[in-house]
């Protein structure tokens, strides 16, 4: 493990509103998250940031942990003054929401998990890509990202969004995307399901290669009174393919009206 450091972050809505923190996927900045902003930032005061090694956040070098990108989200909500925020993460940004709820408790009060897992494998595939990305940067494994983040109908009906994530995966830092794959490759979070306390919706996409729904029913079945809800026609990125079924889905869970 290393020292947090002090991320890139943006903020919206009320400054007085219950906060809430989103966190973003692996080779994703806090962009990502721009479909959920008009539907969340009335009822809340959304935080999002871009984990370390990517977007404008630091670029720590060497093997990043799950504890490192779960401090880092301490010290941010400690900078901004937030005892307490709901959380909502996808992928490696849920990853880091449930070591956050289960490691944490007292600062987070609900949690959403977006197309995630407690154990996602197998190792030597995350420690390839690290390689591969090292050598040939991020540009180099982008398109393969973007088709496991968005269905074929979407990719072929919105060729500029797609376009825009390849971006976003291309523009990621090579030392930075190696880092958080080989938290990945490290992290089991399967121990700590049960003591998660927060009220807690898994959201799973349908059509996700990278984290099927059998993924997100492992973390429902373990974390104590946690639901599962399976989206029809998204894959890994649910959130930005689906935003109104997911922008719902967030409100109901965290108990926000538009």
């Amino acid at each position: 493990m290393s020292a947090a450091v002090a991320v890139h972050h943006r903020e919206d809505g009320p400054p007085d509103a219950p906060a809430l923190l989103l966190i973003n996927s692996l080779g994703a900045d806090l962009s990502m998250w721009e479909p959920q902003i008009p539907a969340l930032a009335g009822p809340f005061r959304v935080i999002r940031y871009d984990a370390r090694g990517h977007g404008r956040s630091p670029v720590p070098p060497g093997r990043y942990a799950l504890a490192d990108l779960g401090r880092d989200a301490l010290g941010l909500l400690d900078r901004l003054g937030v005892a307490r925020a709901h959380v909502c993460g996808l992928s490696l940004g849920g990853m880091t929401a449930m070591w956050l709820a289960a490691h944490a408790a007292e600062r987070v009060d609900r949690l959403v998990l977006f197309c995630t897992s407690a154990l996602l494998g197998p190792r030597s595939a995350w420690a390839e890509r690290a390689e591969l990305v090292r050598a040939e940067g991020t540009a180099a494994v982008a398109g393969a990202i973007v088709a496991r983040w968005v269905t074929a109908g979407y990719a072929a009906a919105h060729p500029a969004a797609v376009a825009t994530l390849r971006d976003m995966v291309a523009a990621t830092p090579a030392i930075g995307y190696a880092g958080a794959c080989a938290a990945v490759e490290d992290m089991d979070l399967r121990a700590d399901l049960s003591s998660i306390r927060a009220p807690t919706l898994v959201v799973a996409g349908a059509d996700d290669p990278a984290t099927p729904p059998e993924h997100g029913a492992a973390i429902a079945a373990a974390v104590p009174g946690a639901r599962l809800q399976v989206l029809a026609g998204a894959a890994h990125l649910a959130s930005f393919e689906q935003p109104a079924t997911a922008n719902r889905l967030i409100l109901e869970a965290l108990d926000g009206r538009s």
